[in-house]
């Protein structure tokens, strides 16, 4: 879950459907106070009293936004590389395309200002992180034998794949993009080999036993 680039699954046609698209849209935008039922419906070019035939109300859309979201990026991602088949490396990469895409990143860094904000968007997003790193520590544990580095790769190919839309740094000889590619390829790559007797992991004695 690295680099992005993926191609975007169509969207939904149906009516119901369409009010979703146009509230993650929204939500990318402007937040979840975007998500106006008023608003949408102008965008939609649809009556507002339309939107009550398929919603109880605007807490339904926000949790079915949620659900189009988490299908489309996570469930339906990790279904989908999986059936392609191919190496760890490959199916890492690709699950990053899939799920980091430009058009999904743009929801994905707004579900993650929301939860900061709503304890139960929190909820969810931790269950979705979760599932992710399982993923990729799964995928890891397939070239890489250390646990340790097995947990180093997956969180720091993760935070590469989310932090870097945050990183402003210049990189002297790269363009940003060649600079995280570089990352990604250099997480990617082979586990390094250790000699015998060699430290395997870091000390991982507590800052009081250090100290003592």
């Amino acid at each position: 879950m690295i680099n992005g680039g993926g191609q975007i699954p169509a969207v939904a046609r149906t009516p119901r459907g369409r009010w979703v698209e146009a509230g993650l849209e929204a939500l990318a935008q402007g937040g979840p106070d975007a998500v106006r039922v008023e608003a949408l419906a102008a965008e939609l070019g649809v009556t507002k009293g339309g939107f009550y035939g398929y919603f109880d109300g605007r807490a339904a859309l926000l949790d079915e936004m949620l659900d189009e979201w988490e299908r489309r990026c996570t469930t339906e991602v990790i279904a989908q590389v999986g059936a392609e088949g191919g190496d760890a490396v490959e199916t890492i990469r690709r699950a990053g395309q899939l799920t980091f895409s430009a058009e999904f990143h743009r929801i994905e860094l707004a579900v993650r200002a929301w939860a900061r904000h709503d304890q139960s968007v929190a909820t969810r997003l931790r269950r979705i992180d979760n599932e992710r790193m399982e993923f990729l520590r799964r995928m890891f544990g397939t070239f890489v034998d250390d646990p340790d580095e097995i947990e180093a790769r997956s969180v720091l190919a993760y935070t590469l794949a989310i932090g870097r839309h945050f990183m402003v740094a210049d990189h002297p000889g790269y363009t940003q993009r060649e600079a995280v590619h570089l990352a990604g390829e250099h997480l990617l790559g082979p586990a390094p080999h250790r000699s015998a007797g060699s430290a395997g992991s870091p000390d991982r004695r507590t800052d009081e036993q250090t100290e003592a």
